[in-house]
């Protein structure tokens, strides 16, 4: 291979539960000779995919703080720039997303950067479809839409699950989706390895064809705005400046729906500027798009926000809240203002700085509000029959809205860790590998779905404790 070519990229997607990890250790264990990174994203509160990931010479990356069409696109930026930077070239990229993103935005991230766009190239969206379930997210469940509608390659995953007429029906209705893509039945993921890696399918016209924005970017944050201040101690607010006030006073104005935090939590960057010329401009906003991605400063309500590239997430009280802004010098300071419908306002000396600019970042991805994951850390060893108890009695009530559940167990009486992986009612667990003799002996559970009660399931599981 050119040394100098771009690297190819493949995106493997999916809905919850439809094989993604399946079909990666399948490719991680194939003698095919080639040097891959695999960039994981996963869609939690707990880490559980990298466990379930098989130990393997591949370079694995993770990315667990939120989706990765959205607000950890900065996380993929940072991690692709490392990649560039190795000593020996790598002969593939497999990105393996949430079984909740679009990946349209993740292609999209290798064409609106420069350096992403030389650097690496996509290969394919290869897509894995659950047989058996997918049919009952067609119409709950946008994503599933999309992940077929841009799909290269089509894996109809579980076909031993379904009726041969069944099977017949739904690939009829996957083609009417995407007549373009390959379509290969499989079970278990089990297919030839060159159905999957380098297969040069990935279109830009027809990807603008199913969006026409397809070459806008989509940011973490909603709103940016210029504020000239004087150094010294500033107060800001986010919600009305007193009882009386409305909302004809405030500087921006909002009409979007996606959160990725809770209401009561607002997520700014402030950034000094030295003008507000459109390369500066364009160079604070990708900026922000990686301090977005990083860790965030939890602020109280009376806190102080200082400027620079630190993520701040303030905490509200109701919506508002008042903090201390230390303004180190007289100048110009960028505010980007993350999701949601929260008024911004600087007082300096009684009066309300006006923003000297503003720009509304509009999010063309949204995800299901009423899918969210329950995360479980424990230790202590599980009683085996309390455990199988407690799972069959959860599936039978709840499992039509537990969309995913996955796995790793400590259980008593054997010093081997117990994988377990469901999708609704379906639910599979085996005794794989030994515990390490420096590993922690913890349990970690993650559950996805709607109208989950987290007090419920992490009482039950406590209670399948020996």
């Amino acid at each position: 291979m050119d040394t100098d070519s771009p690297i190819p990229v493949t995106i493997l997607t999916g809905f919850l539960g439809a094989g993604k990890t399946t079909l990666l250790n399948r490719i991680l264990t194939d003698q095919h000779g080639k040097k891959l990174a695999v960039i994981e994203n996963e869609f939690g509160e707990v880490s559980v995919d990298n466990q379930l990931v098989i130990q393997s010479d591949e370079e694995l990356f993770e990315m667990n703080n939120g989706c990765i069409c959205c607000s950890v696109r900065g996380d993929l930026i940072r991690v692709l720039g490392r990649l560039m930077k190795r000593k020996n070239r790598l002969d593939g990229i497999i990105i393996e997303t949430t079984g909740l993103a679009d990946p349209g935005p993740v292609a999209q991230t290798f064409f609106t950067d420069d350096e992403m766009r030389s650097n690496f190239r996509i290969e394919g969206i290869v897509t894995v479809v659950d047989a058996k379930h997918v049919v009952r997210h067609f119409d709950d469940a946008p994503e599933v839409r999309k992940q077929i509608a841009f799909a290269d390659v089509m894996i109809l995953n579980k076909s031993d699950l379904v009726s041969t007429e069944a099977l017949d029906a739904l690939e009829t209705r996957v083609r009417g989706m995407n007549a373009a893509a390959r379509v290969q039945r499989a079970t278990n993921c089990e297919v030839p390895l060159d159905l999957v890696l380098n297969i040069g399918g990935f279109d830009l016209g027809r990807a603008n064809e199913l969006d026409p924005r397809f070459l806008e970017p989509s940011y973490p944050f909603e709103w940016a705005g210029a504020y000239p201040l004087p150094a010294g101690t500033h107060e800001l607010v986010i919600g009305h400046l007193d009882h009386e006030h409305d909302h004809e006073g405030c500087d921006h104005d909002h009409d979007h729906h996606h959160h990725h935090h809770d209401e009561n939590e607002l997520d700014v960057v402030v950034m000094p500027i030295g003008s507000t010329d459109e390369s500066i401009l364009n160079a604070a906003r990708d900026t922000a798009v990686l301090s977005f991605s990083d860790w965030e400063n939890r602020v109280h309500d009376g806190g102080t926000v200082a400027p620079g590239t630190t993520l701040h997430r303030l905490l509200l009280d109701d919506g508002d809240g008042r903090y201390k802004l230390e303004i180190p010098a007289d100048g110009t300071y960028l505010v980007f203002e993350g999701c949601g419908h929260h008024p911004l306002h600087i007082p300096v000396a009684g009066e309300n700085v006006k923003p000297v600019w503003q720009q509304d970042y509009e999010h063309n991805h949204s995800h299901d509000e009423e899918v969210s994951s329950v995360g479980i850390t424990h230790d202590g060893e599980c009683d085996p029959q309390r455990l199988n108890d407690w799972i069959a009695r959860l599936l039978q009530i709840k499992g039509n809205d537990i969309y995913r559940s996955k796995g790793v167990l400590a259980v008593r009486g054997t010093s081997k860790r117990l994988v377990f992986q469901g999708v609704h009612m379906l639910f599979d667990a085996k005794f794989d590998r030994e515990w390490g003799s420096n590993e922690n002996r913890t349990n970690t559970l993650v559950f996805i779905g709607k109208d989950l009660d987290r007090t419920a399931l992490t009482e039950g599981f406590k209670a399948c404790l020996a």
